[in-house]
């Protein structure tokens, strides 16, 4: 089919791509010099600092790539995301390169500019994490293999062989690139006699090089890394939500341009027909991507794979998407008039592009959490890179005061707490005794490796150390368990400090200690009380519950091995009146299998309020607990509304 006029070549394209380009690259650098580092960021700069050609979890290229960015500094966010952005900033320019030879001028730099309109690539580079040099390596594995079977060149050929190795030395999902270029040359009939063609084989020898280090991880750790990639991490189990991989990739794309890239397979199915030797392998690299997610969804670990994983198989697709936008401005032009169509399909584009803008801001809005919270509220931003200087400064105050003469050990409840104080300079003695969040991210392994776990820490007997807890993140059965594992390595531990952030979104606790014990000491007795964070529960008023008159606030609270000693009543932050707490409450001793409370069975509370001495509106209530060692802890936040006649 012939092609209708072009729809952009009248327009300044060249500027449009130009200015499209600069306001990303602009936010890209912003944000990333703004934000503080992300949990899989702060893990890299840790494996930056210590070299080696694989880790438990990925092999070298993210941790290089980090290390070179912070030749010059060390400790700066912007630098450890440097040359992620420059490679990600380059994506649209290699989109351009990889559509030049198979298209021409005008529809390559379409596609380069399309390539600004899919979100999650357009935003791509703003964090330093292995997508980056996957995606940069794949396109350069595209189009020197396109132009390896077009001209059959030499350099083509070992150019494709160096940047796969690159590839696999990357990202263990780099494999389906290899795998895209096996299965067109077995499955597209004219491109099977480059089985034949020596130059092919040589450039496999070299790509095969970069299977070194996965290899090397594999066989020194008894396949850790491997078992965690294709079997720990999925449950292998079918998960019917699974089946709305599709609508969520539609979401994240943009629907209109999923639509698109829908219409692009279509497209390019047709020429594959016609033996376009180009097309076809140009197809192969995104439905090996995209179907192989697409199936395995429903088993698979579908916090990843209905998210970024599938981004390779979209990149292919971008060299035809101007002829889609034709083909859908030939097909709605019929129907409607040319100005409708033409600015029905420019709609498509334009609305992807605001989509990367959206989640540039979206992820850069963490950075400004103080003003955006007087507007969005409390729990709609993430905190995952905010507050981690206010987190350090915190820290450092409290070395300086809890162990004026002495050198102590810092040791935390995830490994990113403890990454984020090594990356801020102030300590380099930090160990971890993370298991659940390691073992989910495939780190544990690595920090065993680097002795920064319970087999480094057992290394430390009776020196002093700093316990942290990052309590934002934890349930209370979770931060009980893990407060409990922190006394077995302590005779005397005690709380010292609590840390709440915008308001109670992200918060820690320090324990300090004079003496890490062996916890598999069996003489080993604690000689002071373990300091359990409390638990409780309000009975009434229930949740959103109208009320008027006089008003009963009841229910539980205890603390193991410490007591309850008063609990206060708070109306939006104000202290309104202070509970009846004594109460006798068997069920709760049961239910809770309560052991060593010094108030046992006197668990209960209760507190008469009047509904006339507020004003009608909406409030919060929470407990405020105090316990035995005049520690307070706010408590089971629940929104009331009050309505006198």
């Amino acid at each position: 089919m012939s092609a209708p006029e072009p729809l952009v070549n009248k327009l300044p394209l060249s500027k449009i791509f130009f200015v499209g380009f600069s306001l990303i690259l602009l936010l890209k650098v912003f944000f990333a010099a703004t934000l503080d580092l992300y949990s899989d960021e702060i893990y890299y700069w840790q494996a930056s600092t210590i070299p080696s050609i694989a880790y438990s979890d990925l092999p070298f290229m993210t941790a290089l790539l980090v290390r070179i960015g912070t030749s010059l500094d060390s400790y700066n966010p912007l630098a450890v995301r440097s040359i992620f952005i420059l490679l990600g900033s380059s994506i649209p320019f290699l989109v351009y390169w990889l559509a030049l030879p198979v298209t021409n001028k005008q529809q390559a730099l379409e596609s380069a500019f399309l390539a600004l309109c899919l979100p999650l690539l357009g935003f791509l580079g703003l964090l330093a994490v292995p997508d980056v040099p996957l995606l940069f390596f794949g396109i350069l594995s595209i189009g020197f293999f396109e132009r390896s079977t077009r001209t059959n060149l030499m350099r083509f050929w070992l150019a494709t062989g160096v940047v796969v190795a690159m590839g696999l030395s990357t990202h263990y999902r780099f494999f389906l690139y290899p795998i895209s270029a096996i299965s067109f040359l077995l499955l597209f009939k004219p491109a099977r006699k480059y089985w034949s063609n020596p130059r092919l084989w040589i450039c496999m020898i070299i790509a095969s090089i970069g299977l070194i280090p996965i290899l090397w991880f594999n066989i020194s750790y008894d396949f850790d890394s491997a078992a965690f990639y294709f079997i720990d991490r999925h449950p292998w189990q079918f998960n019917a939500a699974g089946l709305l991989h599709i609508f969520m990739q539609a979401a994240l794309s943009s629907p209109p341009m999923y639509l698109l890239f829908l219409l692009t397979i279509y497209l390019m199915v047709g020429k594959v027909r016609t033996q376009s030797l180009s097309t076809a392998l140009l197809l192969s690299f995104s439905l090996t991507n995209l179907l192989i997610y697409l199936v395995l969804a429903p088993w698979a670990d579908s916090d990843s794979t209905s998210i970024h994983w599938p981004l390779s198989g979209y990149i292919p697709l971008l060299v035809f998407m101007p002829e889609g936008l034709r083909y859908a401005y030939a097909i709605i032009q019929k129907s409607r008039s040319k100005k409708f169509a033409k600015e029905l399909v420019f709609a498509i584009p334009a609305i992807g592009f605001c989509g990367t803008l959206a989640a540039l801001i979206g992820i850069g809005s963490q950075a400004f959490q103080t003003p955006l919270r007087n507007i969005l509220g409390d729990g709609v931003l993430s905190t995952k890179m905010a507050g981690w200087e206010q987190f350090v400064t915190h820290t450092d105050m409290l070395l300086d005061r809890e162990f004026l003469d002495t050198n102590p050990i810092i040791v935390t409840d995830n490994y990113y707490t403890a990454a984020q104080l090594e990356f801020a300079g102030i300590y380099n003695r930090v160990y971890t005794i993370d298991k659940s969040k390691a073992e989910r991210d495939g780190r544990f392994r690595q920090y065993q490796i680097w002795g920064k776990h319970e087999n480094g820490l057992i290394k430390q007997l009776n020196k002093p150390a700093l316990f942290i807890t990052e309590d934002s993140v934890l349930t209370i059965p979770e931060k009980h368990e893990l407060i409990g594992e922190m006394c077995s390595y302590s005779d005397e531990l005690a709380a010292v400090s609590q840390l709440d952030m915008f308001n109670g979104d992200k918060a820690f606790s320090y324990y300090s200690t004079n003496t890490i014990s062996d916890p598999s000491a069996e003489a080993r007795k604690a000689t002071l009380p373990c300091p359990y964070p409390p638990r409780a529960w309000i009975d009434s008023p229930k949740p959103s519950e109208s009320l008027s008159g006089k008003f009963i606030v009841q229910g539980w609270a205890f603390n193991e091995e410490l007591g309850i000693e008063s609990i206060q009543i708070t109306l939006n932050g104000e202290l309104v009146t202070s509970a009846d707490y004594g109460l006798e409450r068997i069920d709760v001793v049961s239910a809770m299998q309560v052991e060593n409370e010094p108030n046992i069975p006197n668990l209960g509370f209760r507190a008469e309020l009047d509904t006339a001495s507020f004003k009608n509106g909406k409030y919060e209530l929470e407990l405020i607990l105090v316990n035995s060692q005049s520690i307070s802890t706010k408590y089971g936040k629940r929104s009331i509304e009050i309505k006198n006649p």
